[in-house]
């Protein structure tokens, strides 16, 4: 599997971009920056997109997406979550207020954009893609994602402060490759990342004692005024498993 990180920080910024990840071109994690972070023709070819909550950061460019697509595909793009954020992006984005409806555009039988409800802790199957969403500790019914493909798995909890239940379903894949997870806060502002439910360097040296062990880890997340700090409090975990995302728009070949 090839991990483009469109963006992978935690806040807005020249050079930072919030949460989206392709897989193989087709499979989008999270709409934080995909239409400001890749061509108009890449965004049409993607079919599939997995939401795991419905904060600003990570829903924001769907409206965009369905701006730039319009009338360019044959299908709707589908977005694949549970209720409570689907709910959260109707209500609040594609609403006809804050955004035109694009799943009612250009009609209702010939929409945009279109939802399927998925549950947590049951598998769903996209193609080649077996995708298993669980819970996670953040807000709005988060979902983590444990995504696999031709014998291969990768786990994607992109906001979670410390969790359980996501790293016990881990080790049930002896082929997992990759860890993407997150650090949003500096040690200094522990008290800040439990309340918003992120994590520091600290609390992220105590989490990777739950996970399967030697799997290499990616932290994404960092937010931009923290994230000078940031890298030196996670270098001091002293874990060689762990890359930090210090940049956006790079790859990951799995």
């Amino acid at each position: 599997m090839l991990v483009r990180v469109i963006g992978g920080h935690g806040g807005v910024s020249p050079g930072f971009r919030t949460t989206s990840f392709l897989i193989d071109n087709k499979l989008l994690i999270d709409a934080g920056s995909v239409a400001e972070g890749i061509h108009i023709r890449e965004q049409a070819q993607i079919d599939h997109i997995l939401v795991s909550h419905p904060h600003l950061d990570h829903i924001k460019d769907l409206a965009f997406m369905c701006d730039n697509c319009f009338g360019m595909r044959e299908s709707p793009f589908t977005v694949y979550t549970n209720q409570v954020v689907e709910k959260a992006i109707k209500d609040h984005l594609l609403n006809d207020l804050i955004w035109p409806d694009f799943s009612r555009l250009p009609s209702k039988e010939n929409p945009t954009i279109t939802f399927q409800t998925i549950e947590m802790n049951k598998e769903l199957e996209l193609g080649e893609y077996k995708i298993l969403p669980v819970p996670v500790n953040h807000f709005c019914d988060a979902m983590g994602f444990i995504i696999e493909r031709k014998g291969k798995s990768i786990l994607f909890t992109n906001d979670t402060g410390p969790t359980e239940e996501i790293w016990k379903a881990a080790k049930k894949y002896k082929n997992l490759k990759a860890i993407f997870t997150e650090v949003s806060f500096p040690n200094s502002l522990v008290q800040v990342a439990l309340d918003s439910k992120h994590h520091t360097a600290n609390t992220m040296k105590e989490e990777i004692k739950k996970m399967p062990e030697e799997v290499p880890i990616f932290l994404s997340h960092l937010k931009p005024n923290f994230q000078d700090q940031l890298i030196q409090e996670i270098e001091q975990i002293g874990c060689d498993r762990i890359t930090v995302l210090g940049s956006d728009d790079i790859g990951y070949s799995f």
